[in-house]
């Protein structure tokens, strides 16, 4: 059974260009230029995921706030329609932030959204590859959502990608972030496939990610427990015995699906293709997809391992990492991540000090 679904309301559709978004092709699985989620489509979404008692969304894109203000306070209309009396409903928003002014800014506050916040370091860092379709950084833009946010009590956290350029400076994005008091953060490697088996330029090795995360998890150790960040977090869960907030280390997938904008179920945002489409809702009923053989054959793959993973010393703090990196550049899914160099970095780094970094929250009453 999922738990959330993930939603793509403006399809792959964005404002901005950035060289390194894995989205923006997916374009080519869509009629039209445009793409947005009709009334129909929402509807449908809404009441069959409640009555599911699915009653988390997670909107992501593309760019979420291309669809408008009105389509999200339908959003909430529906859900109040749509939900059981007394339940409460989890949104979460994920975007790029140079939409954002006040307006934007008071609904989500007013209605508890989660915002993910997009923003690759200061200026310098962040603008190399977040410009917008005329070519121009974002930065200033997307700080000012982020002013915006903190001005109307939105709870915020901050997405950065990893890519070939923000990894050699791991010390100046942790002080720009901190600096800025931001203090919940997810750390999300950057690699896409270049042809011949080769990443593209923009990807970072395994070494580099490796080196920035030892990096950022010494200044995090620095300042514990002030800051988040989420690949920390899911250690600190394993030891106190508790599941990991995020997929990537966890024992098997299909805790949530993509219901993209026409109504097409996926079953991860990093597969959404043809070979992995589980249907429409419009057509099926999203409590029928979800029992498919396909979606147990993807999340019984996340435990289709091979050998170099099942004899690891570290099997059970990954389990084999994202079905993504073990794929993406060609080989089957039975290979080790792309990043697996860069978790044992970290794991044999991180590890020894985990256990008192967890006994600190249990006599601190947070454990």
């Amino acid at each position: 059974m999922i738990n959330s679904v993930l939603v793509k309301p403006s399809g792959p559709d964005c404002n901005l260009r950035c060289n390194y978004c894995f989205y923006r092709q997916k374009a080519g699985l869509f009629e039209g230029k445009y793409h947005r989620m009709s009334d129909r489509v929402l509807e449908a979404l809404i009441s069959q995921c409640m009555d599911l008692g699915v009653t988390t969304f997670s909107w992501q894109g593309g760019e979420p706030a291309l669809m408008g203000l009105d389509f999200f306070q339908r959003v909430v209309e529906l859900e109040i329609r749509y939900g059981s009396p007394g339940a409460t409903v989890a949104n979460a928003f994920q975007t790029n932030g140079t939409l954002l002014d006040s307006d934007w800014a008071r609904f989500l506050g007013d209605y508890n959204f989660l915002v993910g916040l997009s923003i690759d370091g200061p200026a310098h860092l962040h603008d190399h590859y977040r410009r917008d379709a005329a070519g121009k950084g974002t930065h200033s833009r997307v700080m000012e959502a982020a002013r915006l946010l903190k001005l109307h009590g939105v709870e915020f956290n901050i997405l950065v990608l990893v890519n070939d350029v923000n990894v050699k400076e791991p010390d100046v994005v942790w002080d720009f972030f901190r600096e800025n008091e931001f203090s919940f953060l997810q750390f999300v490697p950057c690699v896409e496939p270049g042809g011949k088996g080769k990443a593209a330029p923009f990807s970072v090795t395994p070494e580099e990610y490796g080196e920035f995360l030892i990096t950022v998890f010494d200044r995090w150790v620095e300042d514990f427990p002030n800051v988040s960040v989420r690949d920390f977090d899911d250690l600190l869960a394993h030891e106190l015995g508790m599941p990991p907030g995020t997929c990537t280390v966890s024992q098997q997938c299909g805790s949530y699906v993509v219901i993209e904008h026409n109504g097409d179920v996926f079953v991860c945002d990093f597969f959404v293709m043809s070979r992995w489409r589980l249907g429409n809702i419009l057509q099926t009923p999203l409590a029928e997809i979800i029992k498919s053989e396909k979606f147990g054959e993807f999340a019984r793959n996340k435990s289709n391992l091979g050998s170099a993973c099942r004899s690891c010393e570290y099997l059970e703090w990954c389990y084999g990492g994202c079905q993504k990196h073990r794929v993406v550049l060609g080989g089957p899914v039975t290979a080790p991540s792309y990043f697996c160099k860069s978790y044992k970095m970290l794991f044999s780094h991180a590890l020894p000090k985990i256990p008192q970094l967890a006994q600190r929250l249990r006599l601190m009453g947070r454990a």
